[in-house]
């Protein structure tokens, strides 16, 4: 017959108390409200108790009590008990502020539901209120299902808090790697732009004296290797305004200097050099092995004047470089969005060369992207898609529908000059 015992004296709960700590023989749970109630049932030698029960005869205890710097030592010594077997084990909840009673629940057979009168008491007689004790199998497993559930939350917390301090733990280590990685890249960046600009200090008087020495020397191995020495600084010279123009890139510091002019006279000069320097466009006793071709038509934009100088240029210097014979041509041309009505220019650089490789084609405007074999470091189509899309053009290439060469082209948007 189930038995349920109400009792107000706080001297007979405490001896009916150790005598049911006493009589676990599988299994104590425990649930104390304050950190205070935890040392008043400590002292009168329920814990020690708990501890023999545990280490002499093999009996679980766990134990639910809110975190508390006042017992902390305690516990831990207690979870270190019975290590490694976590007979004892012990979990930290919230401090319970409606229900003021300490549970005790042993066997899943009796409970010892304790009131909590006053917490500010030392002893446990002073402290102790009502208490109610039950064998009751319905009355004890409903203690048993309070148990269990705030056992339950307290390992999804533990989870959860395992999971911010792992994600914690990833960020930080994550934002470290960003701050070397940005500090690495900021020292790469640093050391190129010191590098490249002092590359460029020595190469203009290099290009001054050689020029000099070539007006004056009238010794035909001289001029060689004079010559040598002046291809060699111009392509150092490029290379150098090429990483230069590289890093203001990447730091967004590619500032553009508009003003008006006549792409009609940059297209003409870029013509006319390159009909003076390079060799395949010059009559030598013959027809020269590649014809130049551009119809003059007067357009004028606004637009960073040597900017748009430097992307045509790089655009025939590419075209002359893979056409060993037939025509380069340029047109120019305006033309008119018809979703937004907003006219453009079109600069186009068409040739009859070996065309654009299939393998680097889709990624031929990314830094480092080139499959010559006359030499190049892949970045000029960088530098001229990044000049283009400043201007808020669009660049692209392709293959010749004959299957002869490749055209290049870009598009500059156009305002109406007052």
């Amino acid at each position: 017959m189930a038995d349920i015992e109400v009792i107000p004296s706080s001297a007979r709960v405490q001896e009916r108390y150790l005598d049911v700590v006493r009589s676990a023989k599988e299994e104590i749970l425990w649930i104390f409200p304050t950190a205070n109630a935890f040392i008043r049932q400590d002292k009168i030698g329920a814990i020690s108790l708990a501890k023999e029960a545990a280490k002499e005869k093999n009996i679980r205890v766990r134990i639910l009590i809110p975190a508390s710097s006042l017992i902390e030592q305690k516990i831990q010594q207690l979870k270190q008990y019975c290590s490694p077997n976590n007979i004892i084990d012990i979990r930290y909840i919230v401090q319970m502020s409606d229900t003021k009673a300490t549970i005790l629940v042993v066997d899943r057979k009796a409970s010892l539901v304790m009131e909590l009168k006053d917490d500010s008491k030392a002893t446990f007689i002073e402290a102790i209120g009502l208490s109610t004790y039950s064998n009751s199998k319905a009355g004890v497993l409903s203690y048993v299902a309070i148990f269990d559930n705030l056992w339950r939350q307290t390992e999804l917390y533990e989870q959860v808090k395992d999971a911010r301090d792992s994600l914690a733990q990833s960020n930080k280590q994550l934002e470290e790697a960003n701050e070397q990685l940005e500090t690495h890249d900021k020292m790469q960046k640093e050391f190129i732009n010191i590098a490249a600009h002092e590359l460029r200090t020595p190469i203009q008087p290099i290009l001054g004296l050689t020029e000099n020495l070539l007006s004056n020397t009238k010794d035909i191995r001289q001029v060689e290797l004079l010559q040598v020495i002046s291809r060699s600084a111009k392509r150092l010279q490029r290379l150098t305004e090429d990483i230069l123009d590289v890093t203001k890139i990447e730091s967004q510091s590619l500032n553009l200097k508009k003003e008006w002019f006549n792409l009609n006279d940059v297209i003409a000069n870029i013509v006319d050099d390159a009909l003076t320097s390079d060799a395949s466009l010059k009559k030598e006793g013959s027809t020269p092995t590649v014809k130049l071709e551009y119809h003059v038509q007067n357009i004028f934009v606004q637009a960073d004047k040597g900017r748009i100088t430097q992307v045509i240029s790089n655009l025939l210097s590419n075209a002359l470089k893979f056409t060993k014979e037939g025509t380069i041509s340029i047109n120019l041309e305006r033309k008119k969005e018809d979703d937004y009505h907003n006219d453009y220019v079109l600069i186009s650089v068409k040739d009859t060369g070996q065309g654009i490789n299939p393998e680097i084609l889709p990624k031929l405007f990314t830094k480092f992207a080139t499959k010559s074999e006359t030499g190049g470091t892949g970045l000029g189509l960088f530098i001229s898609k990044s000049i283009v899309e400043t201007h808020g053009g669009k660049i692209r290439a392709e293959n010749n529908s004959d299957g002869k060469g490749a055209t290049f082209a870009f598009s500059l948007p156009t305002v109406n000059k007052e």
